[in-house]
C-alpha cells in the first residue's frame, strides 16, 4: 500500500479522524475511558526540570516542589497524592505501583516494587463458583473480595528514604490544601462517574461522589474531601506506618470485611506485614540505545524488551508507522512476546522467571525466524523448552496513571500506579478508594493438570503490565522518561512510543498522539477506533489478521532530552499536561 502522505500529515489526519469518530466508541466496564480525538498538544520545553502527569493540579504541585529544591522523588510523591484527590478513579494510596529512579550523579538506575499483594487468607480457588467455574471478572470486580493489600505508601517511604530532599511532611501539604479548598470536577471525572452504575451500592463512596439523588456531581462542581485531608495529615505526621498499623489499618480491614456486596478477608496483619521491594532493572539494547523498565512482578519491562529485540532484525526506518507492514511486524512480534509473558512471567518471589533466557539474543533470533513478513501466525506458542507452569488471561484495566519527572540535578522518576478498574473496588475508607487488583490474578488455578503461574496464592503479587521506562543513548545519557496507563495495552503503548522516537524520529507531540495498534496473542489484532488506521483493515486482513476496533485510551507522559533542554509531552486522550522551568 503506497504511502500517500508524510508521517506528520497522517498523524494530524489521525487526530482529525479521532475527533470525527469519537461519538461512536463503545465503552465497557473494564475500559471506561473513550478517545475523544487527539490532535497533538504543544510540548513544553524547559532548561532546569520537567513534570508530566495526568492532571494540571498535580503537575503544578510537582513544579512547586521542584522550585523549592525538592528531588524527583519528592515531586513524584506530592504529584501522586494530588492525583489521588483529583483523579480518584485511577490511582492512590489504596493501590500500588512501580517506580524507576535515575540518580544522575552516580549514574545509577534503581526500581521500587509497590505492587499490591494477596491477603494471607487468599486461596487459588477463591474466584471459582460452587461448580468450579471461574467467576466473570465484572461480577468479581466490586467489593471487598477484590481488594489486595495496598503497597504505594511503603514504596514511597523506601524511595524517599533513599532519594528525598524535602521533609516527608511537606510533600502532603499541597494535597491537604486542595482537599480542603476543593477542586472543580473535570469532564473526564464526571463522565466516568456517570458510567459507574453500581457506585450507589457502596455508601461511603456514594456519599462523596454522588448528590442526594444519586447523580454524579456536575462538571465544575467544587468538590472537597475533608476525610482525605484528615488521612493525609495522619500520614504526614506518622509516615507510612500510620497507614499499615493502628486505627487506619483497622478501618481498612473493617471496610473490606464489612462490605455487603462481596466481603473480603484482608486482615490488619496483612497490612502490617507488607513491605515494598527493590528489584533488578531489566535493560536491553535497541538501535544502540539502552531501554530499561520494570521487572517482575510486572511483565511490562521484559515484554517490551522482547518486542523491541524481535523487531531489531527488521529495518523499520524504511517503513512508515502507519502502514500495514509496520503494524503487521509489530503485531507478530507482540504475539511471540505475549506468549512468553503468559507462560513465564509472574511474582518472582514465588515463581522462577527466566528473564535472562527470554532476552538472550540467540533466543530472540530463533523466535524472530517465526515471523513471516507476508502472513500472520495467528497464535504463538511459548518458546522455551520444558513444561513449566501454564497461564491464561488475566485482563488488566486501563484506569491507571503515569508520572514522568526530571529534577534540577538531572535525577529522574518514572512512576506508574493504579487502583485497577475505574474507582477500584468501590470500597472507600478515609476519603480514598481501595483497589481491586486481586482481579489481576488468573482465576483458574490449574490447566491440563498444571498449576497456572499467575494463580492466586497467599502473599503473592499479581502480574502487571505497568512499564515505567527510561531510555539512554549510546553514551549513557538519559534520553527518555516515559510510561502510560492502559492495562495490558501499556506494553504496546510504551513500545510504540519508543519506536516513534528511535526509529521514526517523530516529534514528541506526534509520538503521544499517534494512533495505536496491539496484538495480545489472541485471535484479534486491535486497531484504535476512530483513527486513520480504519482504512488499513482490508490490507491487514489480507495478511491474515482478524481486525477489531476498540478504544485505546493511553495516557502517555514523556520527557525527552533535546540538546540542553528537557521536552515534555502529555497524551491528548486524557487531561494531562507537561510543565517545567
Amino acid at each position: 500500500m503506497p504511502n500517500l502522505f508524510p508521517i506528520r500529515t497522517r498523524i494530524f489526519l489521525a487526530g482529525l479522524l479521532g475527533l470525527l469518530g469519537a461519538g461512536c466508541t463503545t465503552l465497557t466496564a473494564s475500559e471506561p475511558e473513550s478517545a475523544t480525538g487527539f490532535a497533538p498538544r504543544p510540548v513544553h520545553r524547559a532548561e532546569q526540570f520537567m513534570v508530566a502527569a495526568a492532571n494540571p493540579h498535580a503537575v503544578r504541585t510537582g513544579v512547586e516542589i521542584l522550585r523549592r529544591g525538592g528531588s524527583a522523588v519528592d515531586a513524584a510523591i506530592a504529584v501522586q497524592l494530588v492525583l489521588n484527590l483529583v483523579e480518584p478513579q485511577s490511582s492512590g494510596v489504596g493501590g500500588g505501583g512501580f517506580m524507576l529512579h535515575w540518580q544522575a550523579g552516580a549514574r545509577r538506575l534503581s526500581s521500587y516494587d509497590g505492587r499490591e499483594s494477596a491477603p494471607q487468607s487468599a486461596r487459588p480457588e477463591m474466584f471459582l463458583d460452587a461448580g468450579g467455574t471461574p467467576m466473570r471478572r465484572r461480577a468479581a470486580a466490586r467489593g471487598g473480595r477484590a481488594v489486595a493489600v495496598p503497597g504505594l505508601l511503603r514504596m514511597f517511604e523506601a524511595a524517599h528514604r533513599d532519594h528525598g530532599r524535602l521533609p516527608w511532611h511537606d510533600l502532603f501539604l499541597p494535597a491537604i490544601r486542595l482537599a480542603e479548598r476543593g477542586f472543580a470536577v473535570s469532564p473526564r471525572l464526571h463522565g466516568l462517574l456517570r458510567r459507574a452504575s453500581r457506585l450507589g451500592q457502596f455508601p461511603a463512596a456514594a456519599r462523596y461522589f454522588l448528590d442526594s439523588k444519586g447523580n454524579p456531581w456536575p462538571v465544575g462542581y467544587l468538590l472537597t474531601n475533608r476525610a482525605f485531608a484528615e488521612t493525609l495529615r495522619l500520614l504526614a505526621r506518622g509516615g507510612a506506618k500510620a497507614f499499615y498499623t493502628g486505627p487506619l489499618a483497622r478501618n481498612i480491614a473493617a471496610a473490606v470485611g464489612d462490605d455487603l456486596n462481596e466481603p473480603g478477608t484482608l486482615d490488619p496483619a496483612d497490612l502490617a506485614a507488607y513491605r515494598a521491594k527493590r528489584r533488578k532493572v531489566p535493560c536491553a539494547t535497541y538501535r544502540r540505545h539502552k531501554v530499561c523498565s520494570m521487572g517482575p512482578p510486572s511483565s511490562g519491562g521484559l515484554t517490551i524488551a522482547m518486542i523491541l529485540g524481535l523487531l531489531e532484525g527488521f529495518d523499520l526506518r524504511r517503513l512508515d508507522p502507519g502502514e500495514p507492514k509496520a503494524i503487521h511486524l509489530f503485531a507478530e512480534a507482540s504475539r511471540l512476546a505475549y506468549a512468553d509473558r503468559a507462560a513465564y512471567m509472574a511474582d518472582p518471589d514465588l515463581s522462577v522467571v527466566p528473564a535472562t533466557r527470554l532476552l538472550d539474543p540467540a533466543y530472540l533470533d530463533r523466535r524472530r525466524r517465526q515471523i513471516d513478513p507476508a502472513r500472520s501466525m495467528g497464535r504463538a506458542a511459548p518458546g522455551l523448552s520444558g513444561t513449566g507452569p501454564t497461564s491464561g488471561a488475566a485482563p488488566e484495566s486501563p484506569s491507571t496513571t503515569h508520572i514522568s519527572i526530571v529534577d534540577r540535578a538531572g535525577n529522574a522518576v518514572a512512576l506508574t500506579s493504579s487502583i485497577n478498574y475505574a474507582f477500584g473496588s468501590y470500597v472507600s475508607v478515609g476519603g480514598f478508594l481501595l483497589n481491586n487488583h486481586m482481579l489481576d490474578f488468573d482465576f483458574t488455578p490449574a490447566r491440563n493438570g498444571r498449576a497456572t503461574i499467575n494463580r492466586v496464592e497467599p502473599g503473592k503479587r499479581p502480574r502487571s503490565s505497568m512499564a515505567p521506562t527510561m531510555v539512554f543513548d549510546s553514551e549513557g545519557r538519559l534520553k527518555l522518561v516515559l510510561g502510560s496507563p492502559g492495562g495490558s495495552n501499556i506494553i504496546p503503548y510504551v513500545a510504540q512510543a519508543i519506536l516513534g522516537v528511535l526509529d521514526w524520529d517523530l516529534e514528541l507531540a506526534d509520538v503521544v498522539a499517534a494512533p495505536h495498534y496491539a496484538a495480545h496473542n489472541r485471535p484479534a489484532t486491535y486497531l484504535e477506533a476512530g483513527t486513520s488506521l480504519a482504512p488499513l483493515k482490508p490490507a491487514l486482513e489480507a495478511l491474515g489478521h482478524k481486525i477489531k476496533f476498540r478504544s485505546m485510551t493511553s495516557g502517555l507522559h514523556i520527557i525527552s532530552r533535546d540538546d540542553d533542554r528537557w521536552v515534555g509531552a502529555a497524551d491528548p486522550r486524557r487531561e494531562g499536561r507537561a510543565m517545567g522551568d
